[in-house]
């Protein structure tokens, strides 16, 4: 007999390492992408009631598979009875008997979901978040907060997505080259945010889980190795390589938050900036500057502070610039006003968050409060700093960061 916390520690590993394998996999035939979802659910809640009592198995993603296979026949069985349900019936049949006479390793599908959940006939608004939900295993309310939109707005657009992806039939396969390149925008900015998962390196926010961020980039090399040559595949994996590089120096030996102006670049791993210096190179070489590019661009700058002992934020301002030029986006405002503080002073950073202060992203936006109170402090108002500080608190859901923003607030009284 197991444990139970030994139990639900196994669950978690396998649901963290093989959620989206499974998914894809189990989708894979049938093109229903809830169908699969809602099976695999199942294999987990049975696994819940029985390794407490049999102890984990063996090989704990093919028990899934199995269980989440019968259960994909029942539930197809119990939806679908028609003489047009019998050949999908039929192939997950044969399927879930292959599997069992040759428990053979599972074929990894998650790039080719990837890929058909960037279909061109899905919405485009849809495509990332659907990858994100589907493949890496983030739920509605996550994805929601990481796009700035209401959680039930994205629950009803991933249902329309999964929807639109049986109904036309879309086929899980890397598509042809030639098609590639209207879906990678998607497939890049799903690899990217399962690694920040909402982080951002200007106001000093660590969310990204180190199993999400090892999963992106290990996927990102995988797409790399398809689209040899793609600069902003290329640069994706340098901009993850330069922020993986400070992982250990985010936190000091009391596990506080470290901000990186306050990082110590003995602390980064050289090797992981060596090869993103590399791939910077690499990619610059092509045609065209795209964003991953210049995000990239943007942390060598940060990076090349472990030889200079400095950080060229007119270089870094100028390339926010050129980033916002592709962008638009309210991220890149608020990192380019810390860039512009640091370059014309605090007033210059506070006008350029004052463009975008009605924004309704921004409302319940951590990043932003904290940007603003931090140059409040800056240029000699504590009191709206005090007030600014306060809701970037009561908005950080990391308690390192919320403890640091906390003493920075207390600061302020000093």
């Amino acid at each position: 007999m197991s444990s139970v916390p030994t139990a639900k520690a196994a669950i978690e590993r396998v649901a963290r390492s093989s959620y989206g394998k499974l998914v894809a996999f189990l989708a894979s035939r049938t093109r229903d992408l809830a169908a699969a979802e809602d099976a695999l659910a199942e294999a987990f809640e049975v696994a819940l009631k029985q390794w407490p009592e049999t102890g984990a198995p063996a090989n704990p993603e093919a028990w899934l598979l199995t269980v989440a296979r019968r259960k994909q026949i029942d539930i197809m069985r119990r939806a679908q009875t028609s003489v047009q349900a019998q050949p999908h019936l039929q192939l997950l049949a044969e399927g879930h008997a292959a599997t069992e006479a040759d428990p053979m390793p599972i074929p990894d599908k998650r790039l080719a979901l990837m890929f058909a959940c960037a279909h061109p006939a899905i919405d485009a608004t849809a495509r990332t978040p659907l990858i994100l939900q589907t493949v890496l295993g983030f739920d509605a309310a996550t994805i929601a907060s990481a796009f700035l939109v209401s959680p039930k707005a994205m629950s009803q657009r991933l249902v329309r997505a999964k929807t639109k992806i049986k109904a036309a039939g879309i086929p899980f396969q890397i598509p042809e080259p030639e098609a590639l390149p209207e879906r990678l925008d998607a497939v890049l900015d799903a690899i990217y945010a399962s690694y920040s998962d909402g982080w951002s390196d200007a106001v000093g926010s660590e969310s990204a889980q180190h199993e999400h961020a090892s999963e992106a980039i290990w996927l990102c090399r995988l797409l790399i190795d398809l689209l040899p040559g793609e600069p902003e595949a290329m640069s994706l994996l340098a901009l993850m390589l330069y922020s993986d590089s400070r992982r250990t120096a985010r936190r000091d030996d009391a596990k506080h938050y470290v901000p990186l102006s306050a990082q110590n670049p003995k602390n980064w791993d050289t090797t992981m900036i060596t090869q993103a210096d590399a791939l910077v190179r690499d990619a610059g070489r092509k045609n065209g500057i795209g964003r991953f590019q210049l995000q990239a661009a943007i942390q060598a700058v940060h990076a090349a502070r472990l030889k200079t002992g400095r950080t060229d934020w007119a270089a870094i301002e100028q390339l926010y610039d050129a980033l916002f030029a592709i962008t638009g986006s309210v991220v890149v405002v608020i990192n380019r006003a810390i860039a512009m503080a640091e370059v014309r002073g605090p007033s210059a950073g506070l006008n350029a968050l004052d463009t975008i202060a009605s924004a309704n992203q921004v409302a319940d936006y951590q990043p932003y409060w904290a940007a603003r109170a931090k140059l409040l402090v800056s240029s000699g108002d504590p009191a709206a700093a005090d007030e600014a500080y306060s809701i970037a608190i009561g908005l950080a859901t990391d308690p390192a960061v919320r403890d640091f923003l906390q003493k920075q607030r207390q600061l302020l009284q000093h």
